[in-house]
């Protein structure tokens, strides 16, 4: 009866837990493994996307710079980055490993991992969709896959 008493409380203690990591997002927080690429070392999204056409839609080992856009909500699980040509494109934590906190909009980071291009169903993207707390009109208006440059990312640091 105590074990189920324990794992209740564990349970409850979890469900306090959800929501981003609390945190301010100041130049040099690092989330995930440390950043060992020097902000000048890395490539803008546009040379990664080049990259990405050349090395048959798949880059390891890299790191990106750019601007965050969006954080998840629920969980700081993905992030979102904008793109040279005004579009963004989308990065999950490795493994599921670690978080980021909302603070991180905004923000101007050092992202390494890895990216590749990959095709996103209806689904998946309703879901950030509503993950990101979209109107329902712009949820409505997604109707085919779409092909998207995806960084799985092991570390994030911030760097202005």
């Amino acid at each position: 009866m105590a074990a189920l008493g324990l794992s209740t409380l564990a349970f409850a203690q979890e469900e306090k837990k959800s929501g981003p990591p609390a945190g301010n997002a100041i130049v040099g927080d690092t989330y995930g493994s440390a950043v060992t690429s020097a902000e000048s070392k890395a490539i803008s999204v546009d040379k990664l996307a080049k990259k990405l056409k050349k090395d048959n839609k798949k880059v390891e080992n890299v790191a990106i710079k750019g601007k965050v856009v969006d954080v998840c909500d629920k969980k700081g699980c993905w992030l979102t980055i904008q793109t040279e040509d005004d579009t963004q494109f989308f990065v999950k934590m490795k493994d599921y490993g670690f978080f980021v906190p909302t603070a991180l909009k905004g923000k101007n980071v050092v992202l390494e991992g890895n990216a590749e291009r990959k095709v996103t169903s209806i689904d998946e993207q309703k879901h950030y969709a509503e993950d990101a707390k979209k109107p329902q009109s712009e949820i409505d208006a997604i109707t085919k896959p779409k092909e998207e440059i995806r960084f799985v990312a092991n570390g994030i640091k911030v760097v202005n």
